[in-house]
């Protein structure tokens, strides 16, 4: 199966949960999601999605100086984000409750 498909529809809510731990960029970010288990994820697929977050009113950011070169661009979590965060939260228990109530069955057959 192709995970891209199923990481399309929960990356976002992934994304606005690693932020709530506190303002990153870009970089630092798709490094921490690839320590979290998104190992095959590329900045090419999360620097979109933190442009859309943004332009949605989920994330705000701001440009801070960096020692190590150009400065970077901070993401942090606007009320809106949060608020997103929790409808992301709610939704996926109750996907996960279905999926889990549907792979139990392990090919039983309704009567």
């Amino acid at each position: 199966m192709n995970n891209s498909q199923l990481l399309k529809g929960i990356l976002e809510g992934c994304v606005l949960f690693v932020i709530s731990d506190g303002e990153i960029y870009g970089y630092e970010l798709v490094q921490k999601l690839n320590k979290l288990g998104f190992t095959d994820l590329i900045g090419g697929t999360v620097y979109p999605l933190l442009q859309k977050l943004e332009k949605r009113g989920d994330l705000s950011s701001q440009r801070k100086p960096s020692s190590e070169g150009p400065s970077r661009k901070y993401y942090s979590l606007t009320t809106q984000g949060r608020k997103q965060m929790t409808e992301f939260a709610d939704q996926w228990q109750s996907l996960e409750l279905v999926v889990n109530q549907i792979i139990s069955r392990k090919g039983e057959q309704d009567d």
